[in-house]
C-alpha cells in the first residue's frame, strides 16, 4: 500500500522525525514519526503502516494505517485500518473501523448538525 495520490499532497517519509507544530492546508502522509500537533482543518491526515504520530490530531479526515497515541478531532471521518493502534480519544461525524484494528480510548460521534454550527 503506497501514498494515496493526490496533486496537494506533502509526505513525511520513513526516516523523517519531526517534533513541534504541523499545520497546513493540504493533504499530509507521515510513514515517519511526528510528535507535537497537526492541524489540517481543511485537509486530511494519512498514517501510514510506518508512521509514528504522537499528537493531537486536527483535520477533516483521518486514515490510520500505523500508530497514533493522542486525539483526534475530525470533522468529517476516521478510518482506522487493520495494523492501526490507537491510543486516545476520538471525535468525528463518522469512524470505520476494521477488524484487528487497536482503539483505546473513547469515540464521540457528532452529528451533521453541530459539526456545521462549530464550523461557522
Amino acid at each position: 500500500m503506497g501514498a494515496p495520490v493526490s496533486a496537494n499532497l506533502a509526505q513525511i517519509g520513513k526516516s523523517v522525525v519531526i517534533k513541534g507544530e504541523l499545520s497546513g492546508s493540504e493533504d499530509l502522509y507521515v510513514d515517519g514519526q511526528v510528535e507535537g500537533s497537526i492541524a489540517l482543518k481543511g485537509n486530511s491526515l494519512t498514517v501510514g503502516p510506518n508512521g509514528q504520530v504522537k499528537a493531537n490530531v486536527e483535520a477533516k479526515g483521518v486514515v490510520v494505517q500505523g500508530k497514533l497515541d493522542g486525539n483526534v478531532q475530525a470533522s468529517d471521518r476516521v478510518e482506522l485500518r487493520k495494523s492501526a493502534v490507537v491510543n486516545g480519544d476520538i471525535s468525528t461525524q463518522r469512524i470505520s473501523i476494521e477488524e484487528g484494528a487497536y482503539l483505546k480510548g473513547k469515540v464521540d460521534i457528532q452529528g451533521k448538525s453541530e459539526g456545521k454550527s462549530a464550523a461557522k
